[in-house]
């Protein structure tokens, strides 16, 4: 589940501006649950999906930004980080201290456009650039719909690189009573390519029922 109380796992997770926050505030609940160390990314374009599509009231200022998280999502003493968009000296920007997993959820189509093409204009686009140079893992939820040629482009140019485009596509074979299982449905199977351990969702053939 993660690699104990001294070393835990380390995931930079990135919002941008595709609809679909709930997807991404879910994921940083259940990765602090993990007691995974979480490196935070939010575009100014999140900042307003987060606003408009969730009851948060998001402070504008980073600072209070970051107290925001730890309270809402009851973080551990340094477990979480929120770095500023343009932080260049944060451990995401560099390949000798980046984690190893990255999580761009959701993943807008213009975040995949740049990082498709190496356009490092912010740090989300930076980290991302880093984990595919370092050959780490990187995973983008992409939710937009229905898609262009465009979209489809990118994300076959990111797959090839070695990303894995995981789409907000939530099955319905659990039968989901509610929208959060539904958005549990897609956190459960990102958290599966982290190979971090879940029981929000079995797994196809699985006897047990879904936690409610």
């Amino acid at each position: 589940m993660n690699q104990g109380e001294e070393n835990p796992r380390t995931v930079t997770l990135a919002m941008t501006g595709g609809s679909g926050a709930q997807y991404g505030l879910r994921l940083l609940e259940c990765l602090l649950a993990a007691k995974c160390q979480v490196y935070l990314l939010l575009s100014s374009a999140a900042e307003v999906v987060i606003n408009t599509e969730t009851t948060l009231a998001l402070p504008s200022d980073l600072e209070a930004q970051q107290a925001f998280f730890e309270k809402t999502y009851r973080a551990a003493p340094g477990q979480l980080t929120l770095f500023a968009r343009d932080d260049w000296f944060s451990p995401v920007a560099s390949g000798s201290s980046s984690p190893a997993s990255m999580v761009i959820c959701p993943a807008s189509g213009g975040t995949l456009s740049s990082i498709a093409c190496g356009a490092s204009n912010n740090l989300i686009e930076r980290a991302a650039d880093v984990a595919l140079k370092e050959r780490r893992q990187l995973i983008a939820v992409p939710r937009e719909t229905p898609y262009s040629a465009i979209h489809l482009e990118n994300m076959l140019s990111l797959t090839r690189l070695g990303a894995v485009i995981l789409p907000a596509s939530p099955g319905f074979y659990h039968r989901p009573q509610s929208i959060e299982s539904l958005i549990d449905f897609i956190v459960a199977r990102i958290l599966d390519q982290l190979g971090i351990r879940q029981d929000m969702m079995p797994r196809w053939g699985e006897d047990e029922q879904p936690l409610s």
